[in-house]
């Protein structure tokens, strides 16, 4: 559903854009569309759709870049996981079972690890932009992690069985509390950049007034 909304989304801009493109060919060219322009049209606003995400992504507080990198790493692990984890049970594909020294490994344990690891290295570092970027990872070992809560609870594997929807419960609760988070984040940063623009405004107004005077 995630990934369908993120889809939804990318391809409304698409279409806007499209539409944005196809009225400057008109004007510009003030001829009925050809083929060949149609095609240039749609490759011009695909490429407008891909810079307008990656400037909206550079553009975006460190905040909130966090919080999307910490949602896109724990949806992506979790979407993989769970596929890997229905080929095992299904038999099909190249998926298989980790195991060491005869002992299944479960999908929490590199988890735990790679959250940890990221955490820590991103605890280490002054370095804002790899502070970001380490949020990816440290979202995917949650990812990994919270697909087998219902594992850690109970201390049995009651991944496949009614218990096992525990996990899958804990991950979209997580996922609504992060989604959340982005998008009051935007809110209050829309509002707060208005409320400077009027103080702003308001203060010019009297200072020019004062010169009046």
């Amino acid at each position: 559903m995630a990934i369908a909304a993120a889809g939804a989304v990318l391809v409304d801009e698409f279409g806007r854009l499209l539409g944005r493109r196809a009225r400057q060919h008109r004007e510009q060219e003030k001829a009925p569309a050809s083929a060949p322009a149609a095609i240039g049209t749609v490759e011009a606003a695909a490429i407008d759709t891909v810079e307008a995400a990656v400037r909206g992504y550079t553009a975006a507080p460190r905040s909130e870049t966090v919080l999307f990198n910490l949602l896109a790493g724990f949806l992506g692990s979790f979407a993989v996981v769970r596929l890997w984890t229905y080929g095992i049970r299904e038999r099909w594909g190249p998926f298989r079972n980790v195991s060491i020294g005869g002992r299944h490994i479960h999908h929490f344990v590199p988890g735990i690890l790679l959250a940890f690891g990221a955490g820590t290295a991103a605890l280490l570092t002054d370095d804002d932009e790899l502070e970001q970027t380490l949020a990816v990872p440290m979202g995917a070992g949650i990812g990994l992690t919270f697909d087998e809560a219902a594992l850690l609870l109970d201390l049995r594997d009651v991944y496949w069985t009614r218990e096992g929807l525990l996990s899958v419960q804990l991950s979209l609760g997580a996922t609504a509390i992060l989604s959340i988070a982005i998008v009051t984040l935007r809110m209050l940063r829309r509002g707060e950049a208005q409320l400077l623009e009027d103080a702003d405004a308001a203060a010019a107004l009297a200072g020019h007034a004062g010169a009046l005077a």
